[in-house]
């Protein structure tokens, strides 16, 4: 039995024959002793546990938009700023891998990773939220294509780099990043587009014959 354990015991046995238990300021005033009692021995002081531990939660990420979500969005957007949405939908695929909660190390944020400035420009407020990022790229997108008379390959390079460094050069610029980023977003884009034509493809076949253009047409 060590010293700490006989001590404890002692005041136990004198509670017992007096019949008086220890006050509020003993109670209190007992495991600083022990603590200090046990330093001066050279052992580690008792650790003091909160009594709120057990209930505490445990840290849960933000749930991922479903991707049905993110198409819907893309849809209503693309149509709204007459975009084409596969190009919309490559450049969230290369921007954020469709991680609505993404921030660069430079601050993008959300879905198409809109600098908190450009969000502003655009009506932003939350560029976390999957609707209004989208709302907002989707327009963003749209002006840059509308400045570069429809070229996607100088909007989808502006995106990145910033439309008045592709103004300067008058082409895609000079920038590792830039050049990748673009070949990466074109590569994505021919392959969403593929599939929209399979897509009506199928939808076209299922169709019953009076109503197969429409559907082609439509398919989204």
């Amino acid at each position: 039995m060590d010293i700490l354990t006989e001590i404890s015991a002692v005041q136990n046995r004198i509670a017992e024959i007096t019949g008086v238990a220890q006050n509020a300021d003993e109670a209190s005033v007992a495991p600083a002793f022990n603590n200090a009692l046990a330093s001066a021995m050279g052992s580690a002081p008792a650790a003091q546990t909160s009594p709120f531990a057990a209930f505490a939660s445990p840290a849960v990420a933000p749930a991922l938009v479903p991707p049905q979500q993110i198409d819907s969005l893309v849809a209503q957007n693309s149509a709204t700023w007459q975009v084409d949405p596969s190009l919309v939908k490559a450049i969230i695929a290369n921007e954020s891998g469709f991680d609505a909660n993404a921030t660069s190390k430079v601050g993008a944020q959300g879905l198409m990773q809109l600098m908190p400035s450009t969000a502003q420009s655009v009506g932003v407020r939350n560029a976390y939220d999957p609707a209004q990022n989208v709302a907002g790229g989707t327009r963003y997108l749209k002006g840059l294509l509308d400045r570069f008379n429809g070229d996607v390959r100088l909007a989808v390079a502006a995106y990145n780099a910033g439309p008045e460094a592709v103004a300067k050069y008058g082409d895609v610029p000079p920038y590792a990043e830039t050049q990748t980023y673009v070949q990466k977003v074109l590569s994505s884009l021919s392959a969403y587009q593929q599939q929209r034509t399979a897509g009506a493809a199928v939808a076209t076949v299922a169709a019953p014959p009076s109503e197969q253009v429409d559907a082609a047409v439509l398919a989204p």
